[in-house]
């Protein structure tokens, strides 16, 4: 049966909620162009989670194509204590005091239960609460509390967020509840782990130690400290997003645009998926329709080259999910047709690395363009094959064949790539059979048909990973 795979190359991640957690809703966002499902695992119960995670299953079973789950652990949230009224209004130019005294605070201090911040912290230094609406300098460092300027003032309620974007905290990226959540994820089967609070490279390591395998680690960028160590993060990684959430409250906001920019290219430059996300589409919370600037937001995202745009309550918890995704979707294919979308990814177009599998990706996508094929069809048993083409951003189609269902799932974040699965465990396997099984499975899906050529890329012996390096043109019989 040929199967109808989404015409957007640039992928759609959906966060599910209270709002499109059932099998039908589901099916509907998949159908209206979602390739990839998040779940928040700072929101809701196991329970609830294995329920959307089983549901997602149901769809891909129904819909015949592989779909990808990313579990995004919550972090280390750092918050104030409660107020004895419940809310205070500070005043610009005040002092008010951090502390570790669990007595409800008033309007001169309130408990700060974490002494790392405590201790790390030095005069001068900034602290933001409530998502940066509140600014205070730290004026004195005392044994177990901080004396601070109101800088900026408002409203402050009980457990109220703090984002300390001058300093590294000595805490690390996973807590006890992070732990848990990732170990009942990946016994789920989920395909990415996002990792939150990202400040250095050890983040990154501890988390593929937990994870060993079991899915990809997709490494949120949203503080200014792992910025200072983007290339040895993104080495660690094997997806990046770039969570404009706590990055926008921690940084100004005239640097948000730029580092988004640098964030997406760093990752282009070693090969990995990189997803941009929060507040693509937040008016279609309670709107059925965006705002032209949300609208333009998304676009930019996709001619910087963004694998994927996430959508976030837009569809968690908003009254219009399908329609975001739908109207996503829209401006996507929209960009992707423009002819400049197409000379701004040739204009980025990074030169192979000295590996034989960077020359067979690059080869392809130039051996693609020069004989006008149909699709490029990548053999890959762990699917990194297929990303490494993707990252040439070529004119046709890329059909990844994957080894496994989960090496496919984990294809649905990567620009362009259509995933298949296909048995690869046959080492004594001829490059006809290969190349016969490339076309049959490139016209069962849709993107090429009688006539069309194919660039085949595989690796001989077949089924080996890290070997691709065969390429053949292969024309789909008439």
């Amino acid at each position: 049966m040929t199967r109808a795979f989404p015409a957007a190359r640039t992928k759609i991640v959906a966060t599910l909620g209270p709002a499109s957690g059932d099998e039908t809703m589901i099916a509907a966002l998949a159908e209206a162009g979602a390739d990839l499902f998040r779940i928040n695992f700072s929101h809701g119960a196991h329970e609830e989670h294995g329920a959307r995670i089983a549901a997602v299953r149901a769809v891909e079973q129904r819909l015949g194509r592989p779909i990808g789950i990313l579990a995004d652990v919550q972090g280390p949230k750092l918050r104030v204590g409660t107020f004895a009224t419940g809310r205070v209004e500070l005043q610009t130019g005040d002092r008010f005091t951090l502390d570790m005294d669990k007595t409800p605070g008033d309007e001169t201090r309130v408990q700060l239960p974490h002494p790392e911040i405590i201790s790390a912290a030095t005069p001068g230094t900034t602290l933001l609460l409530d998502d940066g609406k509140l600014r205070l300098r730290i004026v004195e460092c005392r044994p177990e509390s901080l004396v601070t300027e109101v800088v900026t003032g408002g409203p402050l309620s009980d457990r109220k967020g703090v984002n300390v974007p001058d300093m590294v905290l000595p805490i690390p990226a996973l807590t006890v509840k992070d732990k848990a959540d990732l170990a009942y994820a990946l016994s789920q089967g989920v395909d990415f782990i996002g990792l939150s609070f990202v400040q250095r490279p050890e983040d990154v390591i501890e988390a593929r130690e937990l994870v060993q395998g079991r899915a990809w680690i997709m490494t949120k960028i949203e503080k200014p400290q792992a910025l200072d160590a983007l290339d040895e993060i993104l080495a660690l990684s094997d997806a990046v997003m770039v969570a404009r959430g706590d990055l926008g409250v921690e940084l100004p906001p005239e640097r948000v645009p730029l580092e988004q920019k640098r964030i997406v290219r760093a990752a282009k430059l070693r090969g990995l998926p990189v997803v941009v996300a929060t507040q693509m589409l937040e008016s279609m919370i309670s709107a059925p329709a965006p705002t032209r600037a949300e609208a333009s937001d998304v676009a930019t995202a996709v001619f910087d080259g963004a694998d994927a745009v996430m959508l976030s309550g837009e569809t968690a918890v908003g009254r219009y999910p399908i329609e975001a995704v739908s109207i996503m979707n829209r401006i996507v294919s929209q960009v992707e047709k423009d002819e400049h979308y197409k000379a701004m990814q040739d204009s980025t177009r990074q030169t192979p690395d000295r590996t034989v599998s960077d020359a067979i990706a690059g080869a392809a996508q130039q051996v693609a363009h020069t004989t006008g094929a149909a699709a490029i069809v990548a053999y890959t048993l762990s699917g990194r094959t297929a990303v490494r083409i993707s990252r040439e951003r070529p004119d046709c189609a890329i059909l990844g064949v994957a080894g496994t269902l989960e090496a496919a799932r984990r294809l649905q974040v990567a620009w362009g790539v259509h995933a298949m699965v296909a048995d690869q465990d046959r080492p004594d396997e001829t490059v006809e059979h290969i190349v016969e099984s490339a076309r049959q499975m490139a016209v069962q899906a849709g993107i090429a048909k009688p006539g069309d050529l194919l660039v085949v890329a595989a690796g001989v012996p077949f089924g080996q990973a890290g070997s691709t390096n065969l390429l053949r043109v292969a024309r789909v019989a008439v």
